[in-house]
């Protein structure tokens, strides 16, 4: 199993990161890589929201179908893995001031066994962790132009 974990900010209020992070319809605008997202679920959003999504990792593109399986907001969500790429991931959110929170991501996979595993994590993971940087980077530049134009409208 690897393990990526991850800390960022941004200058918006707690309610308002949780809400647009966890409403995963919105991750085609920020989440490097991904090539296909699709609500799977009647549930739309919360506890219980299924997708199935694609993401261009380097040279592979993984796919994986995952449901939310807690949801407490605004300081937790939890994506579980259902089937293809075993991925799971913790997404947690602290208010440091008024405007002003972080976001702490702890995101898991399993890669298949053997010289083809060992191989296939070497080639995907310095991806994933500059992946991982530039939807960070890409969220936040996102997220606080969103609520600069929703305290002006």
């Amino acid at each position: 199993m690897v393990h990526i974990h991850h800390k960022g900010e941004a200058a918006v209020p707690q309610q308002y990161l949780f809400d647009y992070v966890s409403d995963f319809r919105n991750a085609t605008e920020w989440l490097f890589g991904i090539t296909k997202l699709e609500l799977k679920s009647e549930i739309e959003y919360g506890l219980g929201t299924v997708y199935e999504g694609g993401m261009k990792l380097g040279p592979k593109t993984l796919g994986a179908v995952f449901n939310m399986d807690r949801f407490e907001p605004p300081n937790v969500f939890h994506f579980d893995y259902v089937s293809g790429f075993e991925v799971r991931s913790l997404w947690e959110f602290r208010a440091i001031g008024d405007e002003v929170s972080e976001l702490e991501l702890n995101l898991e996979y399993v890669l298949p066994g053997g010289m083809a595993g060992r191989a296939l994590g070497k080639i995907i993971e310095p991806f994933v962790a500059i992946a991982v940087r530039h939807s960070d980077n890409t969220l936040r530049k996102k997220i606080e132009a969103k609520y600069a134009a929703s305290k002006t409208a």
